[in-house]
């Protein structure tokens, strides 16, 4: 792991969230993520400078995640650096927000009118 992928895990696996993150998460016969939470779906990659160079090969990888039904997220290694308590805490807000809204048990809300007796 690199230094910003250190400083973010320290910060990612003892989150008070209640959510799970693993580091170095095998993805296919081809990939690792660098880190993923199951109960988001979510994968994180953290980017370094090499990543300027190899934007197709990371584009292809995201298409990947994303056919096969994970939300990835790409973190910029210099911010991880310039606040990783910060890009911790947005990365467990953001995996914490539902991936869709439910509908109300009851059903959705009455027309106007309908709710009166």
């Amino acid at each position: 792991m690199t230094y910003p992928e250190v400083l973010l895990w320290q910060r990612l696996r003892g989150s008070s969230s209640g959510l799970k993150f693993r580091r170095q998460h095998p993805a296919g016969p081809d990939y690792t993520i660098d880190f993923y939470c199951a109960a988001a779906k979510l994968a994180i990659e953290v980017d370094g400078q090499i990543h300027a160079y190899s934007a197709a090969a990371d584009a292809t990888k995201d298409r990947y995640l994303v056919e096969r039904g994970l939300r990835v997220i790409r973190i910029p290694a210099a911010d991880v650096l310039r606040d990783a308590d910060a890009t911790a805490a947005a990365i467990v807000a953001f995996a914490a927000a539902p991936l869709h809204h439910s509908p109300a048990a009851s059903g959705p809300p009455p027309r106007s009118g309908e709710d009166r007796p």
